[in-house]
């Protein structure tokens, strides 16, 4: 992974978000969230910070987050591959990947608190 946009973003549970990104590949830094009210989380060079908000409506999203990638196919491969974690209750979901008018190649992902993560990487050229 390469780049974010907007990486402070609410968690209804900052413990349930940590198992839900460390599943899909990112590690930890700092504390641990039971010591406060923040938690950060990288993969590669991407950082995502998150912060206790316990009111934030599971069932929309609460903020989002664009994430450029070299390649958006291959992680997506590996999410789907690894099983996002999927809640009925939540809304936690992986969207397949899809080509813009404007030269990327993009999917989401909706975490368990709502938080939408647009990943997207240039299109090959022809």
């Amino acid at each position: 992974m390469d780049e974010y946009a907007v990486p402070v973003l609410p968690s209804r549970d900052l413990a349930e978000t940590l198992a839900f990104y460390t599943h899909l590949g990112f590690e930890p830094h700092g504390d641990p969230p039971e010591r406060h009210r923040y938690l950060m989380v990288t993969r590669g060079a991407v950082e995502l910070h998150f912060w206790h908000h316990p009111e934030v409506d599971p069932l929309s999203t609460a903020a989002s987050c664009y994430v450029r990638v070299r390649d958006a196919d291959a992680l997506h491969r590996a999410w789907s591959s690894a099983g996002v974690p999927a809640e009925a209750e939540t809304g936690s979901r992986l969207v397949p990947p899809a080509d813009t008018d404007y030269g990327m190649r993009e999917f989401s992902l909706v975490d368990r608190s709502g938080n939408l993560l647009r990943i997207g990487s240039p299109l090959p050229v022809p």
